[in-house]
């Protein structure tokens, strides 16, 4: 896969190619994005991993779903920035060995948060589900390149390789599993409208669970995104996903 390339963003290239995003100097940018993320899903998993154990009694369940609807926010976000760093990256096997990396490195923080052992093959984290997610639309993308003269070919392409990815990603059994890989798939294919996209991948999400009900708070968010990077702290954002879990399985450890 690393021969792989995607042409980074430009408002004269094909539409096809490329995202709706342009540069502007109102919106949020990217960093923004990725620090309601990242809130959301702090509250998500605390309300998950500190809060859960304890639903029996009915103001802490109260507490609990307003956790876990609060965290449905993320994913979408994540989704969307993950396609817009594929649009834009010179790198992508880079891309792809740094989810790699950081997929594992958290699957013990992740095991020991969620099932409070140091390995649980019932459930891998949320970086399997990106890069699966990542693999996938790169393949994509280069049957867009590679077939765009034969349109009906490319269309099964598309259709083989997104229900591979999405079988990948049921069999390993990641967060989010088939569903979150379609979701980003549907990010990428209407990359041209964001309202589109985020709109439809909310609906995929859906279908999960009734709590991703939520999710389409994303949606609004996802309109102001105005094109720019914003702050550069990308291994904060990545370091952040298995240090969170490794402190919230410690605390849950020391409260049982």
């Amino acid at each position: 896969m690393s021969h792989l390339k995607t042409v980074p963003y430009s408002p004269q290239q094909n539409k096809n190619q490329n995202s709706d995003n342009t540069v502007s100097p109102y919106g949020i940018s990217g960093s923004t994005l990725k620090w309601i993320a990242v809130l959301s899903m702090l509250i998500d998993h605390i309300g998950a991993i500190l809060i859960g154990p304890y639903t029996y009694d009915g103001g802490f369940s109260v507490l609990y779903y307003t956790c876990r609807l609060i965290g449905r926010i993320a994913f979408p976000i994540y989704c969307f920035l993950l396609v817009e760093g594929f649009l834009h990256t010179r790198h992508l096997a880079n891309y792809c060995l740094r989810l790699a990396l950081f997929a594992l490195i958290s699957e013990i923080p992740f095991d020991l948060a969620f099932h409070r052992t140091l390995f649980a093959w019932n459930y891998q984290n949320v970086f399997f589900t990106l890069l699966i997610g990542l693999l996938t639309i790169s393949c994509m993308n280069r049957m867009e390149i590679s077939l765009r003269h034969v349109p009906g070919v490319c269309m099964l392409g598309h259709i083989a390789v997104l229900a591979s990815g999405m079988a990948c990603a049921w069999y390993l059994k990641t967060d989010y599993a088939q569903t979150g890989v379609l979701s980003i798939a549907v990010f990428y294919l209407l990359r041209t409208n964001k309202l589109y996209a985020s709109l439809g991948a909310c609906v995929c999400l859906n279908y999960l669970s009734g709590l991703e009900i939520s999710a389409f708070a994303s949606v609004p968010l996802i309109q102001f995104y105005n094109g720019s990077r914003g702050a550069h702290l990308k291994y904060f954002f990545y370091l952040f996903y298995p240090l969170h879990l490794l402190i919230l399985a410690v605390l849950a450890r020391s409260i049982t």
